[in-house]
């Protein structure tokens, strides 16, 4: 059986993933570190330790061929790519083998210049168009993964 893993820290979307794990009955887990707070009745809430990538490396330890995560972290999504996963991030990109390298080459150039202090530019507020087509798009991928047909 699919489920969903989010990478929940600092994540603006998992009300609307347990909300669509629900309406789909899918299990939902949702990793965070110890500064986080979550409690859900349906979702499952793993704590980690706050270290550096803890809630990533238990995410993709845990993870099965055909699950959903759910993350912003680019490197995560890869590692999750390379064991099957379908992976989206907040705003509802779905990150995949066509993507995902370009996504990872963008990520470190702009690290680079921002050590540099070159590139200062700071992400868009986050608006409920994003909500919108993150929703859309995870509930389109739970739609197709009730189709006994598709992969």
């Amino acid at each position: 059986m699919r489920r969903i893993l989010v990478d929940a820290d600092g994540c603006p979307v998992v009300k609307i993933a347990i909300n669509l794990a629900k309406e789909f009955q899918v299990p939902i887990t949702l990793v965070k570190n110890h500064a986080h707070v979550l409690e859900d009745d349906y979702a499952e809430v793993v704590t980690v330790d706050i270290t550096s990538d803890s809630a990533d490396y238990y995410i993709v330890n845990r993870l099965s061929k055909g699950d959903i995560v759910i993350t912003q972290d680019q490197g995560l999504a890869a590692m999750c790519l390379g064991r099957g996963a379908i992976t989206l991030n907040q705003n509802g990109l779905v990150m995949d083998h066509q993507n995902i390298d370009g996504m990872l080459s963008s990520r470190h150039i702009n690290r680079k210049l921002r050590n540099q202090g070159i590139y200062t530019s700071k992400p868009k507020k986050r608006d409920k168009s994003k909500d919108q087509e993150f929703e859309k798009t995870l509930r389109n991928i739970l739609e197709d993964c009730k189709n006994p047909l598709l992969p």
